[in-house]
């Protein structure tokens, strides 16, 4: 490590909460209906982008004749229904309680907007007390969506660290080249589906899931048994 890590940033959907799956299932709903598929590697392309950016690489790949305005109001209306069964992904909770106890700063930088990222948490609020601060993708300073580094350097600056201060948790090759681009340093747990060769540039880990991550690798204190 060149520098020390003093905190750390999450990406949300598909690394902190189990959320991806529903997107997948609604997206392969709608393609459907059009006669069209919607697969992993249409969904590789877009996973961890801002909603609308997401919205017309799909309409345009699939040429759905819909726009992607009317794609995102058919879509959300039915992520509206599954969202509240969101649960944490294994390790998340443990994760971030832990560091939140030892005092370590942590923020959630995610291209969610702000609506839909209180559907997914309002169940979880106790939990979503652990960060800091939250950065959504329609926050008027977070001028590009990932992969600009734009939403890292906000919750770095709200933080009040500089970018090599920071570890980045992502699961996105769009989210990973993101933190790349701000200089901080990244750890990526990929979906088992994602083609690890997307990833460009490289993480400086991979893992398959939460659960393996060892702080004390980072130079952050070590997980307890009793967490």
């Amino acid at each position: 490590m060149p520098h020390p890590i003093r905190c750390v940033l999450y990406d949300m959907d598909g690394l902190l909460l189990d959320t991806e799956r529903f997107y997948t299932v609604v997206t392969q709903e709608i393609a459907a209906e059009y006669g069209k598929t919607f697969d992993w590697t249409l969904k590789s392309r877009i996973i961890g982008r801002k909603a609308h950016e997401s919205a017309r690489i799909i309409v345009e790949t699939l040429e759905l004749p819909i726009t992607p305005d009317e794609y995102l109001k058919s879509r959300n209306g039915r992520l509206w229904e599954l969202f509240p069964d969101t649960q944490p992904l294994p390790g998340a909770t443990r994760l971030t309680q832990h560091l939140h106890e030892a005092g370590i700063p942590q923020a959630v930088a995610t291209s969610s907007g702000q609506e839909l990222y209180n559907i997914k948490t309002a169940h979880l609020q106790q939990w979503f007390n652990a960060f800091q601060t939250v950065v959504n993708g329609d926050d008027p300073e977070v001028k590009e969506g990932k992969p600009a580094p734009d939403i890292f350097l906000l919750a770095a600056k709200r933080l009040g660290f500089n970018p090599s201060e920071c570890l980045v948790f992502e699961d996105a090759p769009s989210g990973t080249k993101a933190a790349r681009t701000a200089g901080m340093a990244v750890v990526v747990v990929p979906d088992p589906n994602m083609d690890r060769s997307l990833y460009d540039p490289l993480p400086d880990q991979f893992l398959d899931s939460l659960e393996q991550f060892l702080p004390e690798h980072w130079g952050l204190p070590a997980l307890t048994n009793s967490i």
